[in-house]
């Protein structure tokens, strides 16, 4: 461990305090002093953050590192951009517990892999699979994974209920002795550490079935609740449809149904912030108002970003989402001849017409042409940095076929650009400001063809803060620090005081921004060679300490890894 005197910042300490000029000692992965003109001591390095600013390390709320981690451990972009901590096993998906059956564990990486775009080749090879319950898990992740930021897990109910139930977990209501050992693997997984359980009441597969939490009945949901109501420190999380079915106001009624009179804490997600979502942000927002004046332990999930999405005939799963399930025979193709054949066959091109027409969500791409760019030619045969619309005008045809000539003269792994939805600022401000809030939720690195969350946590700096106004820059580091590590429970991180874990960013205002998105090669894929996913370059941040140990420095990942496994403290 080395012993560190940042000197001459302004720390802004992550618990919303004013911030002040104080030198930073860390010692041993602690911080042992925070004062004013700090004397270095013996062997004591001293950085100059003069101009800068030293706040906690921030907090990634939501991301899905579960298979990429063991591939990708230096978590880029994280460690440029400040991040120290990061939370997984959202959204219901896990890689533990597994059921004994192979097939079943394929199905669990198979749907883990179709919602947040992650290639199942390497999630299946580059992980060792000796575990079936979370706390073999646990152990082989503690003892086999080094990483640049620490990590807490959920358990996820979808990976439970396929333990418990095999196939079966698609179908039905699990019978009694089904739910006593889905309650016996989450009392295990919570003992052993685990942040909580996430539930997913959201997601429709790529054949448009509901995923098996979806098929789970209040018997279910009262016995896994009761389980975790004996966890203090633990919650639930548990992600709701805003954006497709709607069904997220019934689903958050059931939900503080089941939950009322129990010591759990939940985080759902969410109120909606897009302006096409105005509809039913309203009923949401009531929600939430009503679990605080009702004294519930609910905190609400948001995103404080557009969501910008590349559309691809590739891993994305954004056509079965927009409910476009004809264009979705396009991804479901595994070779690009097979691609190619279904885009130019007569017979599917009317079905696809069809399909945009009539059953795409009405704020789908698909129904946007105009909000559709024409970005990333993989052979640059072009048009490239025009719209969807406009090349379906030029070619006289509709916007299905005119997205089929394109990707046909283009390549298959050509991308297109969509537009970032509109933003609903005055609600972001809002919920950001409001105490039973979890916010900085960014994927990463989920549908890493897709988008790329990384980075975009400094946008709460850069856009809400320093261009906009319309927060305080220590409201935007306490919504990213010290809130955070309250609600998840991280009792040693997330606010700069003695005593705490040294999880510190040093930045200069007038250097951070956040990088625009670039391909690179280096994802396996499971054949020797490497896909493609995006990326971003470093913000840059001055300097990245975890556990008291740089992990950005001089501009560059020191390829240092001192991340640890985290758990909830009371």
């Amino acid at each position: 461990m080395s012993a560190i005197l940042i000197k001459g910042g302004t720390v802004i300490d992550g618990s919303g305090a004013p911030a002040r000029k104080a030198d930073v000692r860390v010692r041993d992965g602690l911080i042992t002093a925070i004062g004013s003109d700090l004397e270095p001591g013996p062997g004591e390095r001293v950085v100059d953050a003069a101009g800068c600013h030293v706040t906690p390390g921030f907090i990634e709320s939501h991301t899905h590192f579960d298979g990429t981690i063991w591939w990708q451990p230096d978590m880029d972009p994280l460690p440029g951009y400040g991040v120290t901590t990061t939370i997984m096993g959202n959204c219901g998906f896990s890689a533990a517990p597994v059921h004994d059956d192979p097939a079943v564990r394929r199905e669990m990486v198979g749907i883990f892999s179709f919602f947040e775009d992650i290639p199942e080749k390497p999630f299946m090879q580059e992980l060792p699979w000796d575990w079936k319950t979370w706390p073999e898990y646990r152990r082989s992740m503690t003892s086999k994974v080094k990483t640049a930021a620490n990590y807490g897990a959920f358990v996820g109910h979808i990976a439970i209920r396929l333990a418990a139930m095999g196939m079966d977990a698609w179908d039905r209501a699990a019978t009694a002795d089904e739910i006593a050992s889905m309650a016996f693997m989450l009392d295990e997984a919570l003992a052993a550490g685990a942040m909580g359980m996430s539930t997913n009441f959201l997601d429709h597969d790529g054949n448009d079935r509901p995923v098996p939490t979806l098929k789970a009945d209040d018997a279910e949901f009262t016995a896994l609740i009761d389980v975790l109501a004996r966890y203090p420190g633990t919650s639930l999380q548990v992600v709701l449809d805003t954006f497709m079915r709607m069904t997220a106001p019934d689903s958050t009624t059931r939900l503080a149904r089941l939950c009322a009179g129990k010591p759990v804490r939940v985080q759902w997600g969410g109120v909606p912030t897009l302006m096409f979502q105005k509809f039913i942000q309203g009923p949401m927002i009531d929600l939430h108002e009503q679990f605080k004046k009702d004294g519930l332990d609910f905190w609400t999930g948001f995103a404080h970003t557009g969501l910008t999405s590349v559309l691809s005939v590739n891993r994305s799963l954004i056509f079965a989402q927009s409910n476009d399930y004809t264009w979705h025979e396009v991804v479901l193709a595994e070779t690009e001849a097979e691609k190619l054949a279904i885009l130019k066959d007569p017979a599917w091109r009317a079905r696809a017409r069809e399909s945009w027409d009539t059953q795409a969500w009405e704020h789908a791409p698909m129904r946007n042409p105009d909000r559709l760019l024409l970005e990333n030619s993989d052979n640059n045969h072009g048009p490239v940095g025009i719209t969807l619309a406009e090349y379906a005008r030029d070619l006289g045809v509709h916007h299905s076929d005119a997205m089929a000539e394109w990707i046909i003269n283009n390549g298959i792994q050509s991308t297109v650009q969509m537009a970032p939805f509109d933003l609903d600022e005055e609600m972001i401000v809002r919920l950001i400001k409001d105490p039973f809030t979890v916010g900085n939720i960014n994927d990463a690195p989920a549908h890493g063809q897709m988008l790329c969350g990384a980075g975009e946590n400094l946008e709460l700096i850069t856009k809400y803060w320093r261009e906009r106004g319309l927060i305080t820059l220590e409201e935007a580091i306490y919504s990213m620090t010290g809130k955070l590590a309250g609600h998840f429970c991280l009792k040693d991180r997330g606010i700069l005081r003695e005593g705490m874990r040294a999880d510190i960013t040093v930045f200069h205002l007038d250097e951070i921004a956040t990088r625009k998105k670039k391909k690179v090669h280096d994802v396996p894929d499971g054949e020797g060679g490497f896909i493609w996913r995006w990326t971003r370059d470093a913000a840059p941040m001055r300097l990245t300490l975890v556990n008291g140990v740089p992990t950005f420095e001089n501009g560059a990942f020191t390829q240092a890894l001192p991340g640890e496994m985290l758990s909830p403290a009371v």
